[in-house]
């Protein structure tokens, strides 16, 4: 009996030592229990996200006493799926992935509007090849746009056609998800006679004789943002290392802002602007953090529902956690 119990008591000490660490107070595993570990924020080399890069270049998530670590990522893809997987907490996307994220049982909330709260944040443009005969809004009537589907890109080709009068019959498209690909087949203009490009893109296409047709940053309504979101479970558990994740960044956005020639090289590097443009293109600006509007988050929720991205519109309360920038 005796040897019994010194047996049983050493398996119990085994398995606490292999346990212990993922054990609730009600004896299950703590789900999403991390917070003694980074935040860690997932992040394409897009202007969008130069805000994070210079607080990391500037120590500011230290001075806020949060721990992060900027994970880079090649494709918007795989950033969602490490998000969907739990291999990291945040990201900065577009309010599409969100619905997508959402749709798929992650459940994340949008904290800010990243890029967006004004229309000349994060320019979108609709080209005409160099060699065609689209010379103004009108002429892009029948004509297929290059975009990638189902994403922002897809949406803003079809939104920014509507903010100049054309009807949905008007506006056509075809699929080239491929962005480089996309630029290479506008300048050549011989199976593709129009595009939509972001910038720095847009303005290399320009400068290398491409057209624009439409500019979002010039139509009356403000159609394209980007959110910074959390996984729901990281809110729950690490609210105060958000609050101090968001003040690092527009302590950073206000360094970009003000001496924006101080971080061109930065600038050059993780936005990766293209070499003809690198002394010419111009340093984005960031708006203080703000919350999206109502407006905005319902039409991309509709236009979703239209496209059957989605069966039901995702509300404002499902998509947003307002508690941090109150």
């Amino acid at each position: 009996m005796r040897r019994w119990l010194k047996v049983s008591a050493l398996i119990l000490v085994f398995l606490l030592l292999i346990t212990g660490c993922n054990i609730g107070t009600s004896g299950e595993p703590a789900k999403g229990k991390m917070e003694s570990g980074p935040i860690k924020i997932g992040v394409l080399r897009i202007e969008d996200n130069l805000p994070f890069f210079v607080a990391e270049e500037e120590n500011l998530f230290a001075k806020n006493n949060v721990k992060v670590e900027l994970v880079s990522f090649n494709s918007a893809r795989e950033r969602d799926i490490a998000l969907e997987a739990g291999e990291i907490h945040a990201e900065l996307a577009d309010l599409i992935a969100v619905g997508l994220m959402k749709k798929g049982g992650t459940d994340v909330k949008v904290v800010s509007l990243g890029l967006g709260v004004t229309p000349q944040e994060g320019r979108f443009a609709i080209l005409a090849a160099p060699n065609s005969n689209i010379e103004k809004p009108e002429d892009l009537k029948g004509i297929p746009i290059a975009i990638s589907n189902n994403t922002i890109i897809h949406y803003l080709a079809e939104k920014m056609p509507r903010e100049v009068g054309f009807k949905p019959e008007d506006i056509k498209t075809q699929s080239i998800p491929d962005i480089k690909l996309r630029l290479d087949s506008l300048l050549e203009g011989k199976d593709v006679q129009a595009a939509l490009l972001p910038d720095p893109l847009a303005t290399l296409a320009e400068k290398m004789g491409a057209k624009v047709i439409i500019d979002d940053t010039k139509l009356n309504t403000n159609l394209s943002q980007t959110v910074i979101l959390f996984r729901a479970d990281t809110i729950k558990n690490q609210r105060e290392d958000i609050k101090a994740v968001l003040k690092a960044y527009s302590e950073a956005a206000e360094k970009l802002n003000k001496k924006p020639e101080k971080y061109r090289a930065l600038i050059v590097e993780k936005a990766r602007i293209p070499k003809p443009l690198e002394n010419s293109y111009p340093a984005p600006t960031y708006s203080p953090l703000t919350l999206p509007k109502e407006e905005m988050i319902n039409r991309v929720m509709d236009w979703m529902v239209e496209k059957g991205l989605l069966e039901k519109a995702y509300s404002y309360n499902e998509i947003m956690d307002t508690s941090f920038l109150k």
